[in-house]
Formats: structure tokens, sequence, C-alpha cells
């Protein structure tokens, strides 16, 4: 078990990103690690960004002024990348986070993932597939808002609300992800990757590998958890050991009774 400290900045990009997500990024970092270092970029003269500046003292966020001497030119971006750079030189971090929704930080995050650090992406759903591929894990702010979610649930019909899941939150009321064939080749594909001989893998070690090989994350899809989502695909067969503790999957086959104990299943 690591038990090191993680410590995590955050950089947030006021420019490309609405305050209205600050609460649910911030709750949502704070599961990974520490967030010592807070940092908000944009020029706070602009009127554009008094939500954010109402949120500088609640969530303990340095303001950095950053002025548009020249219209076209991004200046926050330049200013957020050298002070990333002046980060992994000067601080132990082992995360950074990304608010931003400009694919211009794709470099600047593949720079971070060559130290061995984590990418924490955080964007609006207009965020280019560049730069949410770069980040070890990319996160839509959309997805991820309880506001958001409470808001669609109250736009249902009366009937509708019944019928209401994690994933119609998330994907709207018409997604059905078990016609998501995309979605489950690329969890067969994990499966596939991560399996011992008798075709069954470890829902940790699947997490890993995505991980390690993408920026997906569950919560874009309406779960928190990676073997909530395998289960809702029904296109895996699912099976516990360990008094329910490990969570093992395969590709279906069929019904069979449940495994109590490891010492039951043969590897």
């Amino acid at each position: 078990m690591n038990n090191k400290q993680q410590n995590i900045s955050i950089l947030i990009d006021c420019d490309n990103v609405s305050y209205k997500y600050a609460e649910d990024i911030f709750n949502d970092i704070s599961k990974y690690g520490t967030v010592n270092i807070r940092r908000a970029y944009g020029n706070w003269k602009d009127k554009k960004l008094i939500g954010w500046e109402k949120l500088l003292q609640q969530y303990n966020i340095q303001p950095i002024q950053q002025f548009s001497y020249t219209q076209g030119k991004n200046a926050t971006d330049i200013a957020m990348i050298i002070d990333i750079m002046d980060l992994l030189y000067t601080k132990e971090l082992t995360g950074v986070a990304l608010v931003t929704s400009d694919s211009d930080f794709t470099p600047i995050a593949t720079r971070i993932l060559s130290d061995g650090l984590t990418v924490y992406g955080y964007g609006e759903e207009k965020t280019p597939s560049a730069f949410t591929n770069a980040c070890s894990q990319f996160i839509y702010v959309e997805n991820l808002s309880t506001k958001v979610k409470t808001q669609k649930i109250e736009e249902l019909d009366t009937s509708a609300q019944e019928e209401y899941n994690s994933t119609t939150a998330y994907r709207g009321k018409n997604y059905d992800i078990k016609k998501d064939t995309k979605l489950k080749k690329f969890i067969l594909n994990a499966v596939h990757q991560t399996s011992e001989d008798n075709d069954w893998s470890d829902v940790k070690d699947i997490g890993l590998y995505i991980k390690q090989n993408s920026s997906f994350s569950p919560i874009n899809h309406g779960f928190n958890k990676l073997g909530d989502l395998i289960k809702a695909l029904e296109a895996f067969d699912v099976a516990y050991t360990n008094d329910r503790m490990t969570m093992l999957i395969r590709e279906k086959i069929g019904k069979y009774p449940e495994i109590r104990n490891l010492k039951d299943f043969t590897f």
C-alpha cells in the first residue's frame, strides 16, 4: 500500500471554464489528494470573471492577474504554462489538475506526464479531444455537476422520474448504456488485456489498465465506480471472491453460482 501523501496543484483557466462548476471540481479533486496550490488565471478587471472572483476566498484560490495586452492572444495560457513549469522544478507534486477547455494545454499536459505526475483534466464538453486524451483522467464538468443532474431530474415528467437512474442524468433520458457498442468494445479490450488464463480479470486491474492507457472516467457515463458501469452494460459476467471484497469480470458467457472465497476460485 502506498502511504505517500498525494500533493496536487490546481490551475484554473477562468476564461474557458464557467465558475458554476467550481464546487463540483473541488469536491472531486479532493478525492485524489491534498490540494496545496490553488491558482486561478485571467484578467480580473474583466466583468466576465465576476463569478470566479466571488469564489476566490471561499476556496482559498490565489488569483493571478493577466492583462490582455494584445487582442486575439491568450496571455492567460502563457502565464499558466510558465507557472506549471516553475511548479515542476520547485515543488514536490504527485499530480496537477488543469481546469480548462483549451487544447493549447495539450503539450504541457504531455510534459507533466513525462515527469511521472498524474494530470487531472476538467473542462466543458467543447474541449477538443487532443487535450482530453493527453490527460491521465479527464472529466467533463457538465457530467460532474450535481446542480446539472438535479436540474435534469426536474425536467423529466413525473412518470419518467420513476425510471430515472444515474445514466439518464449524465447522458440524457434517451441514452441506453446497453446499446453503447463503443463503450462495450473499450471495456472488453481492457478485460482481455488484464485477464488470467481462465478469462477472468480483477476489476482493480481493469481500472489500472484503463488509467494507464486512456483519460477515461466512469463519471462521464454516470457512474462513480467502474464496477457499477461494467454491470450496467450487461455484457460481462461478474463474480465476487474474498467475501465479496474482490470483483471479477469476464466476457459474458452465462450464469454461474457466486464464488464466495478466493480458495473456491482457480486461476
